[in-house]
């Protein structure tokens, strides 16, 4: 029978530490401090605690796009690059059937959709090539047009950390839109799973300042818990600064490796709590170097042309 003031041979004096206060350390993201310790330990998963940000890679594109540029083959294109990236963002169909259950990273799940390119008129694949698609109706925003598609028991069986909802502020379906974010706030706050709010622009949108700061507060105020948002040169501090909670910049289209590296680093200065990249890394020349360029970026403090110079050198050895 154990002995009732210890299992040692010998006993040893208790210890209370009476004279050190217990700790009541701070949750080290933005916004973040009071959440219950489920949501704070998911957000840990998906922000680095040391650096505070996130490497989000989005592959989420084939709900409304299908096999897009680089998107082919899953398999092929995104298992490589899941060991350098802190967070999965896709769609539970793809999570299902390609993503090895042994993965340690976050997963950001899409939980809204509805529509599709081919409602945005003849040319939709011209649009899914970077040209502008022929509109059946002038002023008409069909992508808009979202439902949440997945429910708070699904995210819980896939292990979700967030729940991406696409938001279309000024848009024909605005409305319907932040109904699907705070319905989803409230039904994943019952379990501490994470929202983010996705700001989508669409032809009708400004792209300014003004309507980025109104886009992301509003989107907070509603009670998400982040906030994806594309990158603009233009006083995108003041984006940052009067957001409460933590934002990530969307990589938007592809371009040059060497600028989206620029846009990087200019968002992570400029306030952003990290990145949510896809084309600009799965449709890189070297998708794994571009990928360890973004990390040197956001995770350990370089700059682009640093940055760029490292990607050089990975392609090359590639």
């Amino acid at each position: 029978m154990a002995d009732l003031d210890g299992n040692s041979a010998e006993k040893k004096d208790k210890e209370y530490f009476t004279g050190i206060p217990q700790e009541t350390p701070k949750f080290f993201l933005k916004g973040s401090h009071q959440y219950d310790w489920g949501l704070q330990n998911r957000l840990a998963h998906i922000f680095n605690p040391v650096s505070g940000r996130a490497i989000m890679l989005a592959f989420d594109h084939g709900y409304f796009m299908g096999p897009t540029s680089g998107l082919e083959r899953v398999d092929q294109t995104i298992l490589p690059l899941e060991p350098y990236c802190d967070c999965l963002m896709l769609t539970r169909g793809i999570q299902r059937s390609i993503i090895p259950a042994s993965t340690q990273k976050a997963i950001a799940l899409r939980a809204s959709g509805g529509t599709s390119m081919v409602s945005m008129g003849d040319d939709w694949e011209g649009e899914i090539a970077g040209q502008p698609a022929t509109l059946s109706r002038p002023g008409y925003e069909p992508l808009s047009n979202e439902h949440l598609a997945v429910d708070i028991d699904e995210a819980i069986r896939l292990n979700a950390s967030v729940l991406a909802v696409q938001v279309f502020i000024g848009s024909q379906y605005e409305r319907q839109s932040l109904q699907n974010l705070t319905n989803l706030i409230d039904a994943a706050a019952r379990y501490g799973i994470a929202v983010m709010g996705v700001v989508a622009v669409g032809r009708a949108m400004e792209r300014t300042p003004k309507y980025f700061r109104m886009a992301t507060r509003l989107m907070a105020e509603l009670g998400c818990h982040m906030v994806k948002c594309y990158h603009i040169e233009e006083e995108f501090e003041t984006i940052t600064s009067c957001c409460p909670v933590p934002i990530v910049i969307a990589g938007g289209k592809k371009r040059p490796e060497r600028d989206a590296l620029q846009m990087a680093y200019d968002a992570c200065e400029q306030g952003a709590s990290g990145v949510d990249m896809g084309r600009n890394i799965f449709q890189a020349d070297a998708p794994v170097p571009m990928m360890k360029a973004v990390r040197g970026v956001v995770h350990e403090g370089m700059n682009a042309e640093d940055a760029f110079a490292l990607y050089e050198e990975l392609k090359s050895e590639s």
